[in-house]
């Protein structure tokens, strides 16, 4: 279910807290995957959107985004050269490099269609997953430039902000390796228009920025990871998830109360950081924690002693990564004061490739 009060008012205060660092705001649509959530993003002036596949960029192309990212090191095939010819005739698309191989067989497989790309290089600023060292871009940009691709710049992804008290640090890493990389663009001869940074823990720290935009994406709805990392409130939920308790545990009379409630891995995602304190969180429930998971029972813990829900009763729950859980939907309910008011298709959903 979605709060479709929290989720504008969520989307208003980060496009007018970047708006006011004087950065673009390039919201990620990985996190909502719905182009109902991306039409209103743009109308509150996001510059355009980024995703991570060629899939997710045709169905907000279709929707009517004219400016994507695809913030992934594609390596690319025929057919997604293909795809990426027609999704250029109507929207303007940019795509994430980090090697010579790569940017190669972009330009190569893109052919005549390559000057329409623009390509920016991904560098490392931490989370040691993809990307290069900011003293490498160079021989990256300079073998996109040959293959006939557009370079515009640089981008990153502080993903290690993802832990306690990790995001400050990790905004003056990216910081840092998007400055440090930019320079060693402009030295090697490039016009870097766009440095591309920030993520939901760090979009609101980046101020006199390295960046010109940020990326960020579960800011939409928050999600039981942002609340302990204390980047969102309790108030700044925008999506649960309806849960039913099923069956009762039996528990000793010195144990804590458990019960099941029908909403497993196949519902929340069973994403679980090591520093994480449960599954998932009950938004009205703070002290409750979901200690177990299979795919289709999620075991709560309770804390309040003789007050255990009855069979049948229904609970909301946060999930710890939203991105994972709204993938796991075909559509959502969207609520107004507690009352039904639409329901959105999740038209990206799966669309992987």
């Amino acid at each position: 279910m979605i709060d479709v009060d929290i989720l504008d008012r969520n989307i208003g205060r980060m496009a007018s807290a970047v708006r006011a660092r004087g950065l673009d705001l390039r919201p990620h649509a990985k996190t909502h995957k719905i182009p109902e959530i991306a039409a209103r993003q743009i109308a509150a002036g996001a510059s355009g959107l980024t995703v991570a596949t060629i899939g997710e960029a045709e169905v907000f192309a279709a929707a009517g985004v004219d400016n994507l990212f695809i913030a992934y090191p594609v390596w690319i095939s025929l057919q997604k050269a293909e795809r990426l010819r027609h999704l250029s005739q109507t929207a303007q698309i940019t795509v994430g490099v980090d090697s010579v191989e790569g940017a190669t067989r972009l330009g190569s497989g893109l052919g005549s269609a390559a000057g329409r790309i623009s390509v920016l290089v991904e560098v490392d600023s931490g989370h040691h997953r993809s990307g290069v060292h900011p003293e490498s871009v160079a021989p990256v940009a300079e073998a996109a430039a040959r293959a006939g691709l557009k370079v515009a710049g640089v981008f990153t992804f502080p993903g290690h902000s993802y832990a306690p008290g990790m995001p400050v640090e990790a905004a003056r890493q990216e910081q840092q390796a998007l400055g440090r990389a930019s320079e060693v663009l402009t030295a090697a001869g490039f016009e870097v228009t766009c440095r591309s940074g920030g993520s939901t823990p760090t979009a609101m720290l980046t101020g006199n920025s390295a960046a010109t935009e940020v990326r960020p994406g579960v800011y939409v709805f928050g999600d039981a990871q942002q609340l302990e990392l204390e980047r969102c409130a309790i108030d700044d939920i925008a999506l649960t998830v309806a849960a039913t308790v099923v069956s009762h545990h039996a528990t000793p009379a010195d144990g804590p109360a458990r019960f099941i409630i029908d909403a497993g891995s196949k519902v929340l995602g069973s994403d679980r950081p090591a520093w994480a304190s449960g599954f998932g969180r009950l938004i009205d429930h703070p002290d409750a924690r979901i200690t177990a998971l299979s795919e289709h029972h999620a075991t709560v813990e309770w804390a309040e002693p003789g007050t255990m829900p009855a069979i049948g009763h229904r609970l909301r729950v946060i999930p710890n990564h939203v991105c994972l859980a709204i993938n796991l939907a075909d559509d959502v309910a969207v609520v107004r004061g507690g009352q039904l008011v639409d329901r959105w298709a999740v038209a990206a959903r799966g669309r992987n490739r």
